[in-house]
């Protein structure tokens, strides 16, 4: 059943459970705000149609899952008297451990107390209620469930075994103990009157070793200014803020939870590393939650499945779809835009715009716009402008985007706001720019007419004004892209291949007399390009062929000769730093001839043979450049200089032969 309202979605689903039925099988759309609240709703019944359909599809396939396992163990950092109010209110529920930092001087997230504020001293309550660590933090790693905490205790007081007594405060002399009970060792002299007032107890010892310290939790409160992980895309279970909904979080986060496994990954196919040569790092640069290292024994990528968010932003920069997205998959998202833009046609519907926003903020924006249309303080989204919610906007690349323009869509709209890293839109921006150059090229679009764009909105008024501005030249394209047979693929290079094969056939600028035979494209970013060889400085080591990852560069057994088929290149300059005589360096474009999927000969040499038995062992290239490295060595003189120009078997009979020759039995 769909439900074409969202306002009693809870209603329906707390049905559905008291009936003992699936809740998958009720589904929801939006019509409203996003088609019937706008001036412009007489118009909308194609998109209205089109939403519909989208929502009768089944659900993505089910993918494996991360599990998280949290028993409440909670570290709150902070000073103590920040730390110890927030903690009484958790205490039911949560096993806390306080670590104090900082002073109230330099006030933290939640305020301090009133004394606090006065004195500029973190106070701490006389009640010791829960574990009280203090010193100076190495590093703070993990996730929900598995975060380590590795700190020093370089202050003499430890906490967890002080009393509060107060006794040291009241002894020390030079007034370095304040009531977060650690001591200020920039006013602290050689009295160690502390040490006798502390007495038994013996919380005070200043010939302690600074030694690191390890402690496991399963969640963090960070109250500071500055947490200890600085990343855009922060892990599950950490959290910067004392705000109501964080707190009622925290008591919800014991238990065993779930997410999809957003990724998967083809080691294969990856140009990240080869030979111990790193050829790409796209997905490492552009990942904000760190979740993606480089494993240089292995020599490739590693994604931790704990620490990614599914933003999918690697996966759309990944030039060999090595890293594809996995819930849900490119073909699910090509079967919605086919469904959507396929129904809003048959419906009447014309110029079509696919707005792409993410289901946080971006949703929310959307669904702004069309409450402000029925206040009349805005006009509302246009009625070809069709909203599709995606987990995040930077999960779908240039592969989806042609493809939507392929299927009918006269535009595609990424909606980007605050919620998403800034390394996310210069990589979004680069594929646009990629794709902007080919529209172009293939006669497409005009320089003015943009299909693929970014639009960037903190508020639904600055957003309808966008698309108000933005979605009135939709129908002026230069030539619209004629509707395509194929189907989104979970390869993106397979994918990439079909909708390119379709633009090349149709492309207006290939129907002139004299078409052009490659299209240059921007540099950062390419997905696309060639090889420029420097035949003077190439020996045919072939040493580019085992490095690349996307069999665009081959050998020929039948003879010495570089191949290069084009297509399969992916740019990523691997085959560059790994050829050892710097030969070889990359040019961006699109070859438009046939010749782009056939191989070709990029550099060729003649075979050099034996000077004893004249078998060919080598290229004439390479046995030159070798005996030009060689001629000036002291080991490599007379003889053995010429034995160099041997094949193998005839240097062992050559040294075996020679009178001259010393050997050791």
């Amino acid at each position: 059943m769909v439900v074409a309202c969202t306002q009693e979605q809870r209603l329906f689903t707390d049905l559905a459970l008291q009936t003992n039925a699936k809740t998958s099988v009720i589904k929801f759309v939006n019509i409203r705000e996003t088609g019937g609240w706008s001036q412009d709703a007489k118009n909308a019944s194609p998109k209205i149609a089109a939403l519909l359909a989208a929502a009768h599809l089944p659900d993505p396939d089910p993918v494996p899952t991360v599990t998280y396992k949290s028993n409440g163990r909670l570290l709150m950092i902070g000073t103590l008297d920040v730390a110890e109010p927030l903690a009484a209110l958790l205490a039911e529920n949560l096993q806390i451990t306080v670590f104090t930092q900082g002073d109230t001087a330099q006030p933290l997230q939640g305020g301090a107390s009133k004394i606090g504020a006065q004195t500029g001293q973190a106070l701490s309550s006389q009640n010791r209620n829960h574990p009280v660590l203090g010193g100076e933090i190495v590093r703070l790693e993990g996730w929900l469930g598995a975060f380590q905490l590795t700190w020093k205790r370089s202050n003499p007081i430890d906490l967890d075994v002080c009393t509060r007594c107060n006794a040291c405060v009241a002894a020390c002399p030079e007034q370095a103990i304040a009531l977060d009970y650690q001591i200020d060792l920039t006013k602290c002299s050689a009295h160690r009157d502390c040490v006798a007032a502390c007495g038994a107890v013996g919380a005070i010892n200043f010939d302690r070793q600074a030694r690191e310290e390890t402690a496991e939790f399963d969640m963090v409160l960070d109250l500071r200014r500055q947490g200890a992980l600085r990343r855009h895309a922060l892990p599950q279970g950490y959290f910067l803020d004392a705000s109501a909904p964080t707190l009622l979080r925290l008591r919800e986060l014991v238990g065993e939870f779930e997410k999809p496994r957003f990724f998967a990954y083809k080691q294969k196919l990856c140009a990240h590393s080869r030979n111990e040569q790193v050829g790409c790092n796209a997905c490492i640069d552009i990942c904000s939650a760190e979740a993606i290292y480089s494993n240089k024994s292995r020599q490739q990528i590693v994604v931790n499945p704990n620490l990614c968010v599914g933003c999918g932003a690697c996966t759309t920069v990944c030039p060999t779809g090595a890293l594809t997205y996995a819930y849900p998959t490119a073909s699910h998202r090509g079967l919605q835009l086919k469904t959507l833009l396929s129904t809003y046609a048959k419906a009447g519907g014309k110029d079509a715009v696919l707005l792409l926003h993410s289901q946080g903020k971006g949703q929310a924006l959307v669904q702004e716009v069309g409450r402000a249309a029925q206040l009349r303080l805005a006009k509302g989204l246009p009625a070809h402008v069709i909203p599709l919610a995606l987990w995040h906007t930077a999960s779908l690349g240039l592969d989806v985007w042609l493809s939507a323009l392929a299927f009918g869509a006269a535009q595609v709209l990424v909606l980007m706001t605050d919620e998403e890293a800034p390394q996310y839109l210069a990589g979004i921006e680069a594929q646009m720019a990629q794709a902007q150059a080919l529209l172009e090229g293939l006669g497409y679009a005009a320089k003015s007419e943009v299909p693929l764009q970014v639009l960037q909105a903190q508020s639904a008024i600055e957003l309808d004004a966008d698309l108000q501005r933005l979605t009135i030249g939709a129908s002026r394209l230069k030539a619209k892209v004629p509707l395509a047979p194929f189907a989104v693929t979970a390869e993106k290079r397979g994918t990439l291949g079909l909708v390119m094969d379709h633009l090349l056939e149709h492309a207006p600028a290939l129907q002139s007399p004299n078409p052009p035979e490659a299209l240059p494209l921007p540099r950062e970013g390419a997905l696309f390009g060639t090889v420029n060889i420097n035949q003077d400085t190439c020996t045919l080591c072939m040493s580019c062929v085992s490095a690349c990852p996307a069999q665009a560069l081959q050998d020929n057994t039948q003879a010495p000769q570089l191949r290069f088929v084009e297509k399969n290149c992916v740019q990523c300059g691997l085959c560059m730093t790994t050829c050892p005589e710097k030969a070889i360096d990359l040019m961006p474009r699109l070859l438009l001839t046939p010749q782009r999927k056939e191989p070709r000969v990029v550099c060729e040499t003649q075979p050099y043979g034996c000077i004893r038995c004249r078998k060919p062992f080598g290229t004439l290239k390479g046995v030159e450049a070798m005996l030009g490295k060689l001629t000036g060595h002291a080991m490599f003189q007379g003889a053995a200089l010429e034995r160099l120009k041997m094949c193998g078997d005839c240097r062992v009979i050559d040294i075996y032969s020679a009178g001259d020759e010393q050997k050791i039995s």
